[in-house]
């Protein structure tokens, strides 16, 4: 006999066999034991989450001849013959190729005739969404007011293409992702049956591999039994197998990154090519590992939503003491844009090198989280030299230089509002002087200092200039005289202004003389 795959072999024949979809089976039990069965029913969910299984157990539970309280009772004739696929009362309907008008009508012909035994006539109609808009249209009249003996069970992973005047007529079912919990359990039970040998480590690993789907973990279980044969399998076998990383090269990936090693980091991805090693798993799977560090930091080390080991949640609790916050959120932004980028494109690996450099060097961004980044950096003492390299020197020392009272609160405002003022300016203008900082001008005013030759060339223009004179002339009611400056070489500046009268308020003191 031919072999069958696992998800195959296992798929559940009654209600009480479907995990991690409690509320919907006990609501269907309830509806079949009071008869008061709905003639539509939409069940939604991701790939994996016991739609169709529950459809076929519905569907046998309906024209059961000796039903239980568990659903269909599988040993009847009728229960038999929907389960061999026989049975001509149980139609089963592939949307994604049976998408058209023509397809639908054939359905309206059918549904005529009423079931040659057993009580109904059940459709199963998979990825509904794929009909056709004229498909819907026609599928539509049929679906409010069907024959008695006729009941619709339409099942979708993207609810959201399902045009609204189908989804009124139906009971909406949204099933749920499984628990890696109940999956690990799930896995447990049939290794347990099949004479498997499996470290737990390994089943949870790909439990949580199957992102919440039990089809996809019982797929990637058939797949390592299936490599290893008799063997036992192990946690490392299973990560070569699936091509993921043991945490260890995360813990080194991250130091790396934090360190600016840029050879280092392009070296580990490497290594993981050519281990096999699939580089949206590996994306994947640094992703997840960041995420578990920033829930640990942003929770003070509540591990409840952390699932891993006591060793590797130490050791996550160590990285997490060692990285701020902003900058995690920063490589989690970056890192799953990467990980959409990869679906996509035909170099995966120049794209994974290109977005792993940018991460190591924000200066590169303009975006919040880089610039947060590099603050943290400069508080540090950490300096920026080129993409890839950081130098570390000494802490900038703080330079005071005072200012006339006037000049101080004319600077002061502007510097306070500058990301409004910029943004309010808009136009040409406002995305210029983005670019750009603002100094005092000793003599009076400001000095709007930018970095790029291009952006000064642009924002030293007459018009440029006049737009933000006449802003803040409108915004604080006086004349605030305007240079414009350029400095190409950016260096770390630790600079405090004040205004002289403070700073003679502080340093005037009376002094008594001892004879």
């Amino acid at each position: 006999m031919a072999y069958t795959a696992l998800y195959r072999k296992f798929r559940p024949s009654n209600f009480d066999e479907v995990v991690g979809q409690e509320a919907i089976t006990k609501t269907l039990k309830n509806q079949l034991r009071t008869g008061r069965v709905s003639h539509a029913y939409l069940f939604c969910g991701t790939r994996g989450t016991g739609k169709t299984s529950i459809a076929k157990i519905m569907a046998r539970a309906l024209n059961c001849e000796h039903p239980t309280e568990a659903g269909p009772c599988n040993e009847c004739p009728t229960c038999k013959s929907i389960l061999n696929e026989t049975s001509i009362n149980v139609v089963e309907i592939d949307a994604a190729s049976n998408n058209g008008v023509d397809n639908i009508r054939d359905i309206k012909e059918q549904v005529q005739y009423p079931p040659t035994f057993g009580r109904y006539k059940v459709f199963i109609i998979d990825e509904v969404h794929m009909l056709s808009g004229g498909a819907f249209n026609a599928l539509l009249k049929t679906l409010e007011e069907p024959p008695q003996y006729v009941i619709f069970i339409l099942a979708t992973t993207e609810v959201h293409k399902i045009p609204v005047t189908v989804l009124s007529r139906c009971q909406r079912y949204d099933f749920k992702r499984i628990g890696i919990d109940t999956i690990s359990q799930r896995l447990k039970t049939l290794c347990k049956s099949e004479g498997v040998d499996i470290e737990d480590r390994a089943v949870d690993y790909i439990a949580k591999a199957a992102d919440g789907a039990m089809r996809d973990a019982l797929s990637l279980l058939d797949e390592c039994i299936s490599f290893l044969q008799n063997e036992k399998i192990t946690f490392d076998a299973v990560l070569d197998i699936l091509g993921a990383s043991d945490i260890s090269i995360f813990n080194k990936l991250l130091d790396d990154i934090i360190d600016g090693n840029t050879v280092e980091v392009l070296n580990i991805l490497n290594d993981a090519i050519v281990d096999g090693k699939e580089i949206g798993q590996f994306v994947t799977d640094f992703l997840w590992y960041l995420r578990n560090i920033l829930i640990l930091k942003s929770t003070n080390n509540d591990s409840s939503l952390v699932d891993m080991s006591q060793q590797n949640l130490q050791n996550l609790k160590e990285k997490a003491d060692a990285v701020s916050k902003e900058t995690l959120m920063r490589y989690i932004r970056n890192l799953s844009e990467l990980s959409n980028k990869l679906k996509y494109a035909s170099q995966k690996r120049v794209v994974a090198e290109l977005e792993f450099i940018r991460i190591m060097t924000p200066q590169m961004e303009n975006n919040l989280d880089s610039i947060l980044d590099r603050l943290s950096r400069l508080e540090s003492g950490t300096v920026i030299q080129s993409a890839g390299n950081i130098k570390v020197t000494e802490p900038v020392k703080e330079e005071i230089v005072e200012l006339p009272k006037a000049t101080y609160d004319d600077f002061m405002a502007v510097k306070k509002d500058w990301n409004s003022i910029v943004e309010n300016i808009g136009g040409k203008a406002g995305g210029v002087y983005r670019e750009a900082t603002v100094e005092p001008l000793k003599s009076g005013g400001i000095n709007v200092i930018f970095f790029s030759k291009m952006y000064y060339d642009m924002g030293s223009g007459e018009s440029t200039v006049l737009d933000l004179h006449s802003y803040l002339s409108e915004k604080y009611g006086k004349d605030i005289a305007i240079e414009v400056s350029l400095r190409e070489n950016k260096v770390a500046q630790n600079t405090r202004y004040v205004s002289i009268d403070e700073a003679q308020s502080k340093i005037n003191m009376h002094i008594d003389i001892e004879q």
